[in-house]
């Protein structure tokens, strides 16, 4: 992978949101000579170096969505105590019930949880469901979703859902972040952070306005004191592999990292996916365990943490989409991110 600069959006009136938040992100972490530093992670460059870990103490979790087999099947309670033998200090739901394994009430999940030293960090909730009035989803029944966060003592509370209600135009996306921002108000009187995790197809180009990247329409026009954002690295790097041209060809690159560092404060969530790189496929990776790939994980997250306040602001969470075998996944993850260490400068 080659270093790329963002390019500015072709939209003066976004130009202009993006320059006026990107610039509170500086002010708030990274300098101006920091981000003009910055490259894009290099393939296959995991050196370990000598220095302090680079993963902050107490701040590694995991999504429970890479375990859903191990949930359904065994419950909650002896997952949690895999992930704490594990050395992990985090989770992140992705659904409150154990299928199979039986029923269980929200307080017994969070007594759970809380027994095992893990802290339940944020959790996936769907968007929206135009089809059924009752869905559990934001659009739908945003206050219930919002007790029950509040209830597990979440931190966050977000959706895996891209903004794609009212399409792929920019208008489209435009009604979508006025939702999200009604989402992060209700969830920020509850002393809440809502959030948006992302897939590849963010990072791609409105359709009624080939120029404009829809990532930047969300960016610019969601409150930055009111929507978070949960980088999923390894789509971002997929978005990257996918979307570095428009559809006429025309370049447009763009580093997922340098987003990062422009607006860290927007970032509280990270997922740590890995992948092989492997241009034959679509999205240029090949999920693998995380330290089995190719994304240099050392450099990005000693990028993150070394903005203001770097090191106590963000929360890494491990993920595998279909891991081979979920648990070894777990294991293997946690014991590469804990042996990782800042090169001597």
């Amino acid at each position: 992978m080659t270093s790329t600069r963002r390019n500015s959006t072709p939209d003066p009136e976004l130009s202009r949101k993006l320059s006026r938040r990107g610039m509170l992100g500086v002010a708030a972490g990274a300098t101006a000579a920091a981000l003009l530093g910055v490259t894009a992670p290099t393939a296959g460059a995991h050196g370990k170096g000598h220095g302090r870990p680079v993963l902050p103490p107490g701040r590694l979790g995991i999504q429970l969505y890479s375990l859903r087999d191990k949930v359904s099947t065994l419950g909650f309670a002896p997952v949690f105590a895999e992930l704490e033998k594990y050395g992990y200090d985090e989770i992140e739901y992705a659904g409150y019930t154990q299928g199979s394994a039986g029923a269980i009430t929200l307080a017994q999940l969070r007594r759970l949880a809380e027994d095992h030293g893990l802290r339940a960090i944020g959790s996936h909730v769907g968007y929206y469901n135009d089809g059924d009035p009752g869905a559990y989803t934001f659009a739908q029944n945003l206050t219930r979703v919002l007790d029950d966060a509040q209830a597990l003592g979440l931190k966050h509370i977000g959706t895996a859902s891209g903004p794609w209600r009212y399409g792929s135009t920019v208008d489209g996306w435009k009604r979508c972040a006025e939702e999200f921002n009604e989402y992060g108000a209700a969830a920020k009187a509850r002393g809440m952070k809502f959030y948006q995790h992302n897939h590849a197809e963010e990072f791609s180009f409105a359709t009624d306005r080939p120029n404009v990247r829809l990532y930047d329409v969300l960016l610019a026009e969601t409150d930055p004191d009111l929507v978070y954002l949960e980088m999923d690295i390894y789509w971002a790097y997929a978005g990257q592999f996918r979307f570095s041209k428009r559809a006429d060809g025309t370049p447009a690159p763009f580093d997922p990292l340098r987003y990062v560092l422009e607006q860290p404060d927007r970032y509280p969530l990270f997922h740590v996916k890995d992948g092989e790189r492997d241009d034959t496929a679509r999205d240029g990776y090949r999920m693998v365990d995380v330290g089995d790939g190719d994304i240099d994980y050392q450099r990005f997250i000693s990028e993150v943490t070394r903005t203001h306040g770097g090191r106590l602001a963000h929360h890494w969470q491990t993920e595998h989409d279909t891991p081979a075998d979920s648990l070894s996944f777990a294991r293997r993850s946690s014991a590469y991110l804990h042996s990782l260490r800042e090169k001597d400068c």
